[in-house]
């Protein structure tokens, strides 16, 4: 059966025929006989495709001859191509853009991930802080309960300086052109008369600094003797917290020694000695300690405000020395 037009332009008329396009018109000729003579529908009676393929062979030899259709034909495929090629360009266009789409939601599903991970972290750190907190609730609870059951610590003078609602402090001045003392030389030297808090060295030309103790000690009383180096010695002076020289306690008059009547064992020795409770009473070692602790937490209040009064009275200072 004839083909139509529309199927001969679907046909590759170079393929059919076995030539490039840019075969010449001779050896198009010869390739068109040399398959002529293979698939001639006399010599190939038994096949029904024959007379097909030969019709072919012929429409290709007939349209490759031909210069005008010739140029027709491979202006259709030049076009053909072109389209190919478009249609492979659009195509891996849309595969990056689908790419990147799928690249896009994947970041976005990382960064919501990292988010949540982010707010589970946070979380977990402010449940760490919650417990850090309480554990130096309870420790400061109980070092409250350890420092009442000592009746030393109820039987200081209430009009001492060494009073602990305020940290021994004190100030030192050296001659900053002969030497520098750092924040490590001054703790060295001033550590050894009791736990040191906090140590502020002045940042200006003439050597300063200013030393807090965490509580007081018997030691401190020494404190102001320090001189430091030879080649560089140290003016010692109080800021707060001196320690007051304590007063001889005066004894009590002795009762004059009499010869017991009786000798000094019990009378029933298999009785126990009766026990002599020298502590608090629970109930108010426990009733105190509240309060006690709330008024530990006041006083690290005040310390840290102290602490910044220090700071800029120790910045005017030296401020006012350098006019």
């Amino acid at each position: 059966m004839a083909k139509s037009k529309a199927d001969i332009m679907k046909m590759d008329l170079y393929g059919i025929l076995g030539v490039s396009p840019e075969s010449t018109e001779k050896e198009i000729l010869k390739s068109y006989r040399k398959k002529a003579l293979k698939c001639h529908p006399d010599k190939n009676p038994d096949n029904p495709k024959a007379a097909e393929l030969f019709h072919e062979l012929s429409k290709a030899l007939e349209l490759l001859t031909d210069p005008s259709a010739k140029a027709a034909y491979d202006n259709l495929l030049r076009a053909k191509k072109l389209t190919e090629e478009r249609n492979r360009f659009l195509d891996s266009k849309r595969k990056k853009l689908k790419d990147d789409l799928e690249a896009r939601e994947k970041l976005a599903e990382k960064r919501q991930d990292d988010g949540v991970r982010a707010q589970q972290n946070l979380l977990a750190e402010v449940e760490r802080l919650r417990k850090e907190g309480s554990k130096l609730l309870e420790q400061e609870q109980q070092y409250m309960r350890e420092q009442m059951k000592n009746p030393a610590n109820f039987d200081a003078d209430d009009d001492s300086d060494s009073d602990q609602t305020e940290t021994p402090k004190i100030k030192i001045r050296w001659n900053a052109k002969r030497a520098e003392y750092t924040e490590e030389d001054l703790d060295a030297l001033f550590s050894r008369y009791g736990e040191i808090a906090n140590i502020l060295v002045s940042s200006k030309k003439k050597g300063g600094a200013i030393i807090e103790f965490e509580t007081y000690t018997p030691m401190l009383k020494l404190a102001e003797n320090e001189h430091g180096t030879n080649t560089n010695p140290l003016t010692v002076t109080w800021l707060s917290g001196k320690p007051s020289v304590p007063k001889p306690a005066e004894k009590p008059p002795q009762p004059p020694v009499a010869t017991p009547m009786f000798p000094a064992t019990p009378m029933f020795p298999s009785a126990p000695a009766p026990s002599v409770n020298v502590g608090f009473d629970s109930d108010m070692t426990t009733a105190g300690g509240h309060k006690d602790f709330e008024s530990l937490v006041l006083m690290r209040m005040r310390q840290a405000e102290e602490r910044k009064r220090l700071i800029e009275r120790m910045q005017k200072e030296d401020e006012e020395e350098e006019k």
